[in-house]
């Protein structure tokens, strides 16, 4: 009997705040979700709005690791054969069953990461945008011919690696697994993804739904596990590349294990961003690209503008409106269409963010507002995992606040008076993912853009990401590109064909 796809089951219809307990296998390769071998390592994984066990995952071994790689590569060997076409096709249709099912997804997604449905409706449809866009470059991806003397000539051929390795991130689980599938697909690849520990359930669907779309079985696999599964996938010499996003830390450990087989590698880390908003900006859009900058997914986005810069003019007119409005932010269920903040992903992390802001006020920050567990009236959301938006001020530049990244709802808001001066403290960093500007004199703007040290500057916004332009960071922020042209090179690779049309001149 064939196999049921999640989004079929009935614990997966019209999920709400705890309800959903998931206890089917959630390993997936040759085109099926696969039994664990070994149940003894299993961790529970909470649903961070009520703090209950959503489901366990069972992390794969190096025998199950090995299965997941060659079921890749098996099918990684028809694949690379489709033409551009002939892709495009089935990741337009993959695209297409998941904007229908995209509410299911979303709900998915809300119980196993804690954001609010608002924004993981907008993640989803990111993903199906992406798939869609990828699918678009597939048929053009092409060589080039150079002409030689005497008739002779040479061309190019953009190949595919072969087997790729995509290590997700908790904060936007879906998102990220089509974000790196996608090209890697449409250059003619495989990928093995692992999800994070702590969000397994939703990268599992996006496999079901690529085999329903029609690619060959094994093309897309999802293999749950920590770090040791991390590094049998990096070590393993099937692989041709890895992309990861996550710490710093982590990142530094997969180029170290990916160095010894000499793979490519991408790898999309922390942030510490700097926003910077002069005093000639239009203050209505500053305040709103300063809340956009902090209090998206809780405050846990990698490229959030954490340190705002405030020209000194107007900062107690941006205090005073930032904090009105930062007070008013609905925190609760993230079922719910009025919430605009969930739940951070675990307890040890709101610990670890609530940390940090007794730590900034021991260094002399002022808690504006919020900095607190927030316990909603809903007596089923008594145990999540939320804290209240926060926003200090009092800060100064050699603040852990202000150099560490805290990935919670913390903005730290500081002064600044003259161009020169606020590029070189927002450059004073070892990061350099996003930056952004506020300011309505255009020079100044692109002075700005020229000048910070980081792979993306918004100019009068703050995290706005269509999947057409390239995301990726400067300094330990990480290197390569997602999304964009450019990631195409990313997951490809060139073959020089030189063709002689006359007789060899040979020295010998």
């Amino acid at each position: 009997m064939a196999q049921q796809p999640l989004l079929s089951l009935p614990e997966f219809h019209n999920v709400s705040t705890g309800t959903l307990v998931v206890k089917e296998p959630l390993n997936f390769w040759g085109g099926a979700r696969v039994k664990p071998k070994d149940t003894k390592n299993s961790e529970p994984v909470y649903e961070p709005a009520t703090g209950r066990v959503l489901c366990d995952m069972i992390p794969c071994g190096e025998e199950e690791v090995d299965q997941a790689i060659k079921s890749a590569h098996f099918a990684y060997l028809k694949w690379s054969k489709f033409s551009g076409m002939e892709r495009a096709r089935i990741m337009l249709e993959a695209a297409r069953i998941i904007r229908e099912r995209r509410d299911e997804i979303a709900r998915a997604e809300v119980a196993n990461n804690g954001k609010s449905i608002t924004e993981a409706q907008v993640d989803i449809d990111v993903a199906w945008q992406c798939i869609e866009y990828y699918a678009g470059i597939a048929p053009t991806l092409s060589g080039q011919h150079i002409q030689l003397p005497g008739g002779s000539f040479a061309y190019t051929r953009r190949e595919p690696l072969g087997v790729c390795v995509g290590i997700g991130a908790w904060n936007y689980p879906f998102q990220i697994a089509a974000w790196k599938s996608a090209p890697a697909m449409a250059c003619g690849n495989a990928m093995v993804f692992k999800p994070s520990p702590m969000t397994p359930v939703t990268a599992v669907m996006l496999a079901e739904i690529y085999k329903e779309a029609g690619v060959p079985d094994g093309l897309f696999n999802v293999v749950q596990g920590g770090a040791e599964t991390g590094g049998l996938l990096c070590h393993h010499p099937m692989v041709a590349k890895v992309s990861f996003t996550g710490s710093v830390p982590t990142g530094k450990k997969v180029m170290e294990m990916a160095a010894k087989g000499v793979k490519q590698v991408t790898l999309e880390l922390g942030g510490k961003s700097p926003l910077i908003i002069f005093k000639d900006c239009e203050l209505e859009n500053a305040i709103k690209g300063a809340l956009m900058a902090n209090f998206l997914t809780q405050g846990e986005v990698c490229c959030n503008g954490t340190r705002v810069f405030v020209q000194r003019e107007i900062m107690p007119q941006f205090l005073e409106e930032v904090v009105k409005r930062t007070k008013a932010i609905p925190v609760g269920d993230p079922m719910c269409d009025g919430t605009r903040m969930g739940a951070l992903i675990s307890k040890p992390h709101m610990e670890r963010v609530l940390g940090f802001i007794k730590q900034a006020k021991e260094q002399g920050a002022k808690v504006l507002c919020g900095g607190e567990r927030f316990v909603p009236s809903d007596s089923k959301l008594k145990d999540g995992y939320f804290v209240s938006p926060c926003v200090l001020d009092n800060c100064r530049d050699d603040m852990t606040c202000v150099k560490e990244e805290i990935f919670g709802p913390v903005m730290s808001v500081l002064p600044f008076d003259t161009e020169e001066e606020v590029l070189q403290r927002a450059n004073n960093t070892t990061f350099g993912l996003a930056s952004g500007v506020f300011t309505r004199d255009i020079a100044r703007a692109h002075r700005v853009a020229e000048n910070i040290q980081a792979g993306t500057c918004y100019i009068n916004n703050y995290n706005v990401g269509p999947v057409e332009v390239p995301f990726g960071g400067y300094k330990m922020s990480g290197f390569g590109r997602e999304n964009g042209q450019v990631t195409i090179e990313y997951y490809s690779q060139l073959k020089t064909v030189v063709v002689e049309m006359g007789d060899v001149e040979s020295f010998f």
